[in-house]
């Protein structure tokens, strides 16, 4: 019911930047886009950034000041703009979003992650 397309990883050099995006495909009911995790290798998943319904975010200590989450106003696409970037930013990103579909069950949605590798 709902797919969700991670986009902007790449490779780049420390101090460099990103721009990430996730887009919703689905129009069909309102999905809520929540929230940037990542994966290292040999690491577990861990929230990067997160939105919440009136704006509010918050961020993993160790990104604090680097990156930055939004929505855009549609509630469609979801951003991380990841500035300064570490090599131990290097890291599968996916986004993450939940909704209620019109059966009134309760769905999340993750999408298939884009990579992020910084180089030193």
């Amino acid at each position: 019911q709902v797919q969700l397309v991670e986009s902007g990883g790449g490779l780049v050099q420390a101090g460099g930047s990103l721009r990430l995006s996730c887009a919703a495909s689905t129009s069909t009911f309102r999905v809520n886009l929540m929230a940037w995790y990542r994966q290292a290798p040999g690491k577990q998943r861990e929230l990067v950034a997160g939105i919440n319904s009136d704006g509010g975010t918050n961020y993993a200590d160790s990104v604090k000041g680097r990156f930055t989450i939004s929505r855009d106003k549609g509630k469609t696409t979801l951003y991380l703009q990841m500035n300064s970037l570490k090599p131990e930013d290097t890291a599968v990103y996916y986004c993450n979003a939940d909704g209620i579909t019109p059966e009134l069950r309760y769905l999340e949605a993750w999408g298939q992650g884009t990579l992020v590798t910084v180089s030193s």
